[in-house]
Formats: structure tokens, C-alpha cells, sequence
């Protein structure tokens, strides 16, 4: 006899991450599978102030919507047969358009505008292809892959991806109209 295959919901995911032993865990839900990611390290979490700091003040001064940081849930896709898929985001902005109301105790129910991730030493190529695909399918428009080792940004739209180095500018595009930030800000040094 065949066992089947067991796969969590988003909904049971959030009841699961509320549950003590998983509290000081960093977890997402891929397909209905529980992943947990490694703990970030200090020059992420450095990297992911500096860039959160700048793009709230941004966002906050033109009146765009909110931006999110250490990693909320963003339900990108919710399966008929239970292979839901929650991603959390390092940083996230959000317009003001979608009218998602006050903040509450659930997951942001769509792809935000733009996601933006601090990519690690322990993340796999794959893995982070597979998020991006994931994010644009879920009507993300602008990724940020932000590589603090090689000082670099790769930004994704649905057009294709474009490196950016040191001494080039990152720019929000029609996502975040007038951001501009040269990329060796956003890293300490």
C-alpha cells in the first residue's frame, strides 16, 4: 500500500510557526514543504538595515505604501492540493494601490512590488532562481538580489536580470518612481 505524500497549507504553516518550537526558527513553506533557512549573519543584517532605512524614508516621503523588513510572509501561491507556497522576504515594499488596510497578524496575500534579498554564503543558486521565478509569477515586479561578498546587485524584472556593481545607481524603476541609491551604499566600508 502506497503512503501519500503530506503537504502543509499556508494556514497551517502560520499555526505551525506559531508553535513554541519553532518561534527562534527562520522557515518558509516551498510547494507545501517546510524549509528553514540558516540564520542570517552580521553583514546581512547590516545590509538589510541600510537598505531598509533608505527605502522607508523614500517611501514614506512620496506616500507609496509600506515597506517590510525580516522576512514577513508573502503567500505566493495557494495550491487545490495543499502545496502552498510562503516566502519571507528580507525587505518588501508594497503600494499603496493594493489598499491592504492596517497591519494584522497574517501573511501579505500577494507578490509585493518589490522583494529584496541579501544573498548569503549558504544560499544555492537554484534555490534563489526558483524564488525569483516564484515571485514574478506571483506578480512581483522588481528583485533585488543583493550580493554583500561580491558588492553587487542583480535586479530582475520580468524582462530579465541586470548586474549592477559599485559604482552604478540601483533605480525603483516604474515600481518606485525617482528611487535612485548607488549600489556601494548599501554596503558598509
Amino acid at each position: 500500500m502506497a503512503i501519500r505524500e503530506q503537504f502543509i497549507s499556508a494556514d497551517r504553516f502560520l499555526d505551525l510557526v506559531d508553535a513554541p518550537e519553532y518561534q527562534d526558527r527562520v522557515l518558509e513553506l516551498v510547494e507545501g514543504v517546510i524549509i528553514e533557512m540558516p540564520k542570517p549573519k552580521r553583514i546581512h543584517g547590516v545590509v538589510v538595515a541600510e537598505l531598509t532605512f533608505r527605502l522607508t524614508a523614500y517611501v514614506k516621503e512620496n506616500d507609496l505604501g509600506e515597506v517590510t523588513a525580516g522576512d514577513p510572509g508573502f503567500v505566493l501561491e495557494r495550491n487545490e492540493y495543499g502545496r502552498d507556497t510562503v516566502r519571507g522576504l528580507d525587505i518588501a515594499f508594497v503600494s499603496k494601490s493594493k489598499d491592504l488596510g492596517p497591519p494584522d497578524f497574517t501573511w501579505y496575500e500577494l507578490g509585493p512590488d518589490l522583494a529584496v534579498e541579501v544573498i548569503s554564503p549558504s544560499n544555492k543558486a537554484d534555490d534563489i532562481h526558483f524564488k525569483v521565478t516564484q515571485l514574478l509569477e506571483a506578480g512581483t515586479r522588481l528583485i533585488w538580489l543583493v550580493y554583500p561578498k561580491r558588492r553587487t546587485v542583480v535586479a530582475h524584472t520580468a524582462e530579465g536580470a541586470k548586474t549592477l556593481r559599485q559604482d552604478d545607481t540601483l533605480s525603483g524603476g516604474d515600481v518606485l518612481p525617482g528611487f535612485k541609491l548607488r549600489v556601494s551604499k548599501i554596503f558598509p566600508g
